[in-house]
């Protein structure tokens, strides 16, 4: 109980493998021959799903603390710059848009400036009034110029990235400058110890594998959490109805079109659309609920979606490849000595793009409170599993709010996703609190939200969801500050217009001159 934990075995590769892997091993030095063994095993007979394809800043730090290069990162793994989400007819099915900026509202920590906007929501959608960001979305501009350094930045940013292409990358950079051992071979047992804890994995190859920490990281399959420990899986398909997606690679017209500054969320019959612009193609797909919709309808829908871009002939003959979903999450996801991270965790489904943070934070987590032996770990067990509990519960609400604001009355889709029963008491909550008060600060209850009251804000305003709050005698106080903040985003906002370049643009320098070291 008191050995140190010397040993860790992550089973499966893929982004979620890999990244786990790199983040705790940038953490604790494996390759200079002392701290943790690492040790990532996959089959070469389970290929990666192979979407995944959008980022959040978080994960500008991650690639920082692992050691890779920016300008690498993203010419080997085909990246841009996503700077948020853009949702175009989720409000109604008439070609309205809003955007979800990675930006804060000006001023946020100093004053709440939804009060003083609301006023003047007809004449400025929120984003557009207390960020500069949404104005860049617009004209597909970057969020940094060539000049500004690695992971620097003149506009808050995530990536849009190739996920094959970024298994691959992290794959070499975690082996080749961190130390991580590879084995490529098949599961075949997992053997327990007496305490019940894995002693170590049997393949089907190289024999028994033996580790102190065990990492799930097998997909859906969850091989280890779920099908060996029977840790109970929750589903959330009576909340958030989308249970299957449909993807495809589409080719740009030609190599100078533009590249998307944000993920387009295009709303459907039963279900969105994604569109993420990557330097050498778009991934897009629908996400959608068989129960709303069949197979062939939804295929029919992506298909006319496509067709503005790239022609009828084009789209009904491009391949679709259909993904099953199954949205839920683990009861826990620590258990003895194995924790689960991905898809082995869960996932609920692709809107805002949180699988690969929670990956980020798991791995992150992992790193940071690394048990020093077996007796301190199921402390730190509880402490993930009290904590990823909470974050599951805020993805759910905060996904959930998309589809309950929405005034679309089309399917039965939008409506059943109004329905009281598919709404979780917490959100009802929040949406009856939320009437009077906007989202601020005392709505984040823990550190680290994944989703903290700014994007809630977001969500809401852009929804046109109007809050009345009550008289307040500071009120009239902080109205000059307001009107300053307003002013400021304007002029930021033009100066920012004039001086950045489009996506394209500097993906192309990048390519020439690569971007500065810091």
């Amino acid at each position: 109980m008191n050995q140190p934990l010397k040993r860790i075995v992550i089973v499966g590769g893929g982004s979620a493998g890999w990244l786990t892997a790199g983040i705790i091993a940038a953490e604790h030095a494996t390759n200079q021959g002392s701290g943790v063994e690492i040790t990532l095993v996959e089959s070469a007979d389970v290929a990666p799903i192979g979407v995944g394809e959008g980022t959040w800043p978080s994960m500008r730090g991650t690639l920082q603390k692992m050691g890779i290069s920016e300008t690498e990162f993203l010419l080997e793994c085909d990246a841009s710059f996503k700077q948020g989400s853009k949702f175009t007819n989720w409000r109604t099915n008439t070609n309205e848009h809003y955007y979800h900026p990675f930006t804060l509202p000006n001023g946020f920590n100093e004053i709440n400036l939804s009060s003083y906007w609301q006023p003047f929501s007809d004449k400025i959608s929120f984003a557009d009034a207390v960020s500069e960001q949404s104005h860049l979305g617009a004209h597909g501009l970057a969020p940094k110029q060539i000049t500004t350094p690695e992971y620097s930045f003149v506009a808050n940013y995530g990536y849009h990235l190739d996920a094959g292409k970024f298994g691959q990358f992290l794959q070499k950079h975690c082996t080749v400058k961190l130390g991580v051992k590879h084995v490529i071979d098949h599961v075949t047992k997992i053997n327990s110890s007496a305490t019940g804890d894995i002693a170590s994995i049997t393949t089907k190859k190289q024999g028994d594998i033996f580790g102190d920490l065990f990492i799930d990281c097998t997909g859906t399959s969850s091989l280890l959490l779920a099908q060996h420990y029977k840790i109970p899986f929750i589903s959330k398909k009576h909340i958030l109805f989308n249970d299957s997606a449909m993807a495809v690679h589409v080719p740009y017209e030609n190599s100078d079109s533009p590249i998307a500054s944000f993920t387009s969320s295009t709303a459907q019959t039963a279900g969105w659309v994604w569109d993420i612009g990557l330097p050498t193609r778009r991934g897009v797909g629908y996400t959608y609920s068989s129960a709303h919709i069949s197979h062939d309808l939804a295929e029919q829908e992506l298909r006319n979606y496509l067709v503005p871009s790239m022609g009828k002939d084009a789209a009904n003959s491009i391949m679709i490849r259909r993904i099953p979903l199954n949205p839920g999450h683990r009861e826990k996801f620590w258990h003895k000595n194995c924790v689960a991270i991905g898809l082995a965790a869960g996932f609920i489904e692709p809107l805002e793009a949180s699988a690969l943070a929670l990956v980020e934070l798991s791995a992150k987590m992992i790193s940071e409170q690394l048990p020093a032996n077996r007796q301190t770990m199921d402390i730190i067990a509880k402490r993930f599993n009290d904590k990823f509990l909470h974050r599951w519960e805020n993805v759910v609400d905060f996904l959930k709010l998309h589809y309950v604001l929405s005034q679309r009355t089309d399917s039965a889709y939008w409506l059943d996703n109004k329905n009281k029963e598919s709404i979780p008491k917490s959100l009802q909550e929040l949406i009856s609190l939320w009437r009077y008060q906007p989202p601020y600060h005392y709505d984040a209850t823990h550190t680290e939200e994944m989703f903290p009251p700014a994007s809630f804000q977001y969500i809401l305003y852009g929804m046109n969801f109007v809050t009345e709050p009550l008289a307040h005698k500071k009120r009239v106080s902080y109205a000059d500050k307001a009107d300053k903040l307003f002013n400021d985003n304007i002029k930021k906002t033009q100066k920012l217009l004039s001086i950045l370049p489009t996506n394209r643009e500097i993906i192309n320098k990048i390519k020439k001159y690569g971007l500065p070291k810091i």
